[in-house]
């Protein structure tokens, strides 16, 4: 009997957590490219210090396992899958922490069992990074506060700025240092050490790329982030949806048991410091810090902004491990009886595709459409091809063909990082182009009949609907791209 069979049999929670990467692992030939795998991947093609939507860490994670492993579908998912793992094992690490050895495997089952653990092993996003150097950072916290480590100061720092260089949500991890320190009776002396500011200088200094990119391209990034969504804010028009949205997602993410914990939890330690003006225990209190500005922070204006269901991700770290010291084992098997109903659908959607996606955010139709354009550049010579959604059919063709693939900025409209790879639009003026555009709403196979976007009259002599791409799985019609021939483009400046 070798020394991994005597492990699971010492540790059963460890099967648990084995079975559930397993599963990943078994299901990952079969998840198709998503649109996200394409973007990010178009970053890796184009190296830079930063992106205009996003920093640049899911893009250099992907050029280097493609430069490793080679350019495939395959590849990509299993960068997310080795990356998610890495965060486990973190997590995991973290956890020993502040739990005993059993409780400890219980957050570890608890975070194994969750969709949202399954959704980044199988998507690229900057959250697949983030969560990594997340949880890595509050590591090198805990060692320079807790062990008195004074080079984990300096390595928590370089570590918090590469978090910033993989999402800029990363910025909650200092606001989260700085909020311990300033409510722990024991640890405020620190906010005067040397220590910590050489640590947020370093946090700063990681993230020089970003900020750097940025200085170059007028803060376009930091503007398009912040500038629009903060104006939805300001507007305070309530929206119950939002609200109810947000927690039908996080239902989804974390699953019933884990959510409802988060809930109470959170309640009772608020109404403890509000009623009672009670704080917790240091390292209680350590955890909540980096929990509570994301988690209740993003919750707070649910009812007024559509929340993103990836922006409260990062909270989960710590929000599991406090989760753990509260619940009980017999829970622990309901969420689990819920994790494998869940994800047997998700298996059973990914192999058969049992409900159709009415989104552009699906595996389905990508690589049929891309042979079906190929096709069409085939038979419409000294023609390029463009598409005008934010990313996602230009990333995917860019993905799968050797032509290059435009954007909306064809058609003068702003097109994400597309704006800011030096292309030389002008180079394509007399020539003529293929529109391609997803029809979402996919109900019959009939031709458009007029544009969407009246404005690509100015930019070409005459636009002529071809006959719609129609894609089929196991002979039924699953997704549908209108196509457009356009002559004689021009640009303008």
């Amino acid at each position: 009997m070798n020394k991994f069979t005597v492990l699971i049999k010492k540790h059963p929670a460890l099967a648990i957590v084995f079975g559930f990467q397993l599963f990943r692992l078994g299901l990952l030939p079969f998840m198709g490219l998503m649109p996200q795998d394409a973007y990010y991947y178009f970053y890796g093609e184009h190296l830079s210090l930063s992106y205009f939507d996003h920093p640049g860490m899911i893009g250099y994670i992907l050029r280097g396992f493609t430069e490793i492993f080679g350019k495939s579908v395959f590849t990509i998912k299993f960068a997310d899958f080795c990356i998610s793992s890495l965060t486990l094992l973190s997590f995991y690490q973290l956890a020993q922490y502040f739990l005993s050895k059993r409780k400890a495997l219980v957050a570890l089952v608890l975070i194994s069992s969750t969709l949202f653990a399954s959704i980044i092993s199988f998507n690229s996003t900057p959250d697949v990074p983030l969560l990594l150097f997340w949880t890595l950072s509050i590591i090198c916290l805990y060692k320079a506060i807790f062990e008195q480590n004074k080079w984990y100061w300096i390595i928590g720092g370089i570590v918090m700025g590469i978090s910033f260089d993989s999402k800029y949500t990363a910025l909650l991890l200092q606001i989260g240092l700085l909020s311990f320190l300033i409510f722990s009776n024991k640890y405020r002396k620190l906010l005067w050490s040397p220590r910590l500011w050489l640590c947020l200088a370093l946090s700063f200094l990681a993230a020089f790329p970003v900020w750097w990119w940025n200085y170059q391209n007028d803060f376009a990034s930091f503007a398009f982030q912040g500038s629009e969504r903060s104006g939805n804010i300001s507007k305070f028009e309530l929206s119950p949806n939002f609200f109810f949205g947000a927690i039908a997602h996080q239902l989804v993410l974390l699953l019933p048991i884990l959510f409802l914990s988060f809930v109470s939890f959170t309640f009772k330690y608020i109404k403890r410091a509000l009623l009672k003006f009670k704080l917790p225990k240091s390292k209680t209190l350590f955890l909540l810090a980096f929990f509570v500005p994301t988690f209740v922070g993003f919750f707070a204006i649910t009812p007024i902004y559509w929340v993103k269901m990836n922006w409260l991700m990062p909270s989960y770290i710590t929000g599991i491990i406090i989760a753990a010291m509260f619940i009980k084992w017999k829970w622990v098997k309901v969420q689990l009886y819920f994790s494998v109903v869940f994800h047997l659908l998700v298996a059973l959607q990914v192999l058969f595709y049992l409900a159709p996606i009415k989104s552009d955010d699906t595996w389905i139709g990508w690589e049929e459409l891309a042979k079906e354009t190929k096709q069409l550049i085939i038979t419409h010579p000294n023609s390029f091809v463009f598409s005008a959604d934010d990313y996602k059919t230009t990333a995917v063709l860019n993905f799968y063909l050797d032509d290059k693939i435009y954007g909306k900025n064809i058609i003068g409209i702003p097109a994400l990082h597309y704006d800011y790879v030096g292309d030389d639009l002008s180079l394509l003026n007399g020539k003529n182009a293929l529109f391609i555009d997803s029809d979402k709403r996919f109900k019959n196979s009939d031709k458009r009949g007029e544009l969407e976007l009246p404005i690509m009259y100015n930019y070409f002599e005459n636009i002529t609907e071809l006959s719609p791409i129609i894609i089929k799985r196991k002979g039924k019609e699953v997704r549908k791209f209108w196509v457009f021939y356009c002559t004689n483009y021009q640009h303008k400046k």
